[in-house]
């Protein structure tokens, strides 16, 4: 299930089938495989000595999943693209089932599994317990 904001703060519940692109089904398969990969204009690298995998889109860090913390953090480092959150959502389906981003009025934002809507950030923290907010993220060192 997918909420979605229908008018103002009232939201609808509707059940829509998610349509992987076979480039991000590989993704997803090299992240959860802890596996390097390449295709087009997008990689996996993994890290064993930090258990991360690093994915990225025409160069560009969009994504890192942290396998000891099952964390995931999100960027769209700056291009906002049908592309760029294609390849977010692919992931999050993948690793956060329920959790999405969607835009609305050219302004991103995260859904999580409960339906609670937050404002997308570059650098955002998605976990097993929720979505990170700007107003509530550590600022690093």
């Amino acid at each position: 299930m997918l909420t979605v904001p229908t008018h103002g703060t009232i939201f609808k519940s509707i059940q829509l089938y998610y349509i992987m692109r076979q480039i991000e089904k590989q993704m997803n398969f090299a992240v959860s495989n802890k596996g390097n990969w390449s295709g087009s204009n997008t990689s996996v690298s993994y890290h064993p000595s930090e258990k991360l995998s690093e994915v990225r889109l025409h160069g560009h860090l969009i994504a890192w999943y942290d396998h000891s913390k099952s964390t995931l953090g999100i960027s769209s480092c700056g291009w906002t693209t049908n592309t760029t959150k294609s390849r977010l959502n692919a992931l999050l389906y993948e690793l956060f089932y329920g959790v999405s981003v969607f835009q609305k009025n050219w302004e991103w934002f995260v859904s999580d599994s409960k339906g609670r809507v937050v404002d997308f950030y570059d650098g955002q923290i998605v976990s097993n317990v929720g979505v990170s907010h700007i107003k509530t993220h550590p600022v690093p060192a």
